[in-house]
């Protein structure tokens, strides 16, 4: 998959203007080196990723004028009848983020594509439905089971979790920029609401689901070791 096709074909029909796009693409190198970056600090292989040429916000309700950017969200599908998980990275976040923000919010997607696997695979899912308190990047960490420093091998990557994550992501400087050279020009947007943003996976579907079982044993461990870390830090 070209993790830039869908910019090229939103500039190609004039949604997108020469000057962001252009921003985009010089600036993608920083996400290509965040994503193998996670992978040489896990091991894991990180799912696969685009730029959506648009921002995604999102509120409490379709009346509300409170809301929240969502900078990258990761996403389960089913395509050609086999499951697949999609991190969607938000073209504002490439174009404006600082290098620390981007690999941070890249490293907080792959936690959250490590526990959908997690549940799938023990099918913990409360209904068929995953909702999108789990997969979309409301950045609510507190019952979140894999600890970064469990997962990532690497110092400075987990500063720049801690520091952007201390207690839900906020960036004020990257959030201003979005407002003032993206929703301020009216680029695309894209407006969700938490409370309906759900993916319904049947129980047929589930079942279909084959995993590689390394892959599995993997989880199974970073999932004890974190644990352990958050038994300690609750006693």
């Amino acid at each position: 998959m070209d993790p830039l096709i869908r910019m090229r074909e939103a500039h190609l029909k004039g949604l997108i203007p020469g000057d962001v796009y252009d921003l985009v693409v010089k600036r993608f190198p920083i996400t290509v080196d965040g994503i193998n970056r996670i992978e040489k600090a896990s091991g894991i292989r990180y799912p696969t990723a685009y730029v959506e040429p648009s921002i995604v916000i999102s509120s409490p309700n379709p009346n509300s004028y409170e809301f929240g950017i969502l900078f990258a969200r990761t996403i389960p599908i089913f395509f050609d009848d086999k499951f697949h998980v999609v991190i969607q990275i938000s073209a504002p976040l490439v174009a404006y983020g600082l290098k620390g923000t981007i690999h941070a919010i890249l490293a907080h997607e792959f936690l959250h594509f490590l526990e959908l696997i997690r549940k799938i695979s023990k099918m913990d899912l409360l209904s068929d439905e995953i909702t999108g308190n789990l997969f979309e990047s409301v950045y609510a960490d507190e019952a979140r089971l894999f600890e970064p420093k469990v997962v990532f091998k690497d110092r400075t990557l987990l500063d720049h979790i801690t520091k952007r994550f201390p207690a839900g992501f906020r960036d004020h400087k990257l959030e201003d920029k979005v407002m003032k050279f993206w929703l301020e020009k009216n680029l695309p947007k894209i407006n969700i609401s938490l409370d309906a943003n759900t993916v319904k996976l049947s129980a047929e579907s589930l079942s279909k689901i084959k995993l590689d079982p390394a892959f599995l044993h993997r989880i199974d461990q970073l999932e004890q070791k974190s644990a352990k870390i958050i038994k300690k830090k609750l006693y």
